[in-house]
């Protein structure tokens, strides 16, 4: 079965505080780990053979799926991203915290 790209938004109007998201990793038996970029900090296109689960804890970045499709993100905002997905990213004006987690690929 091919996965695909899965973008959750952060649906109330306080932001996520870290230990809900670190919470949220838990409870699918994830343990995450943070990174920070500054702004306007970008990453060239490249692939995971792993699948990528990740959080905005604070600030914005958007990712760019095979060159084509910008998904934007803000806090609290999840992608899942399926192992051998080509994307690049871009961090916004403010910067960005991720709290991220790796989920093997799972062999059918």
């Amino acid at each position: 079965m091919q996965e695909t790209i899965r973008v959750t938004r952060w649906n109330t109007p306080q932001p996520p505080t870290s230990a809900e998201l670190e919470a949220a990793l838990a409870a699918e038996g994830l343990r995450g780990y943070y990174w920070s970029n500054a702004p306007g900090d970008r990453y060239a296109p490249h692939s995971h053979p792993y699948h990528k689960v990740l959080y905005v804890v604070s600030g914005s970045i958007t990712f760019f799926v095979d060159e084509r499709e910008a998904i934007e993100l803000g806090p609290g905002d999840r992608l899942d991203l399926p192992a051998g997905t080509v994307h690049s990213a871009v961090v916004g004006p403010r910067g960005v915290t991720c709290l991220e987690a790796h989920r093997p690929v799972s062999s059918c």
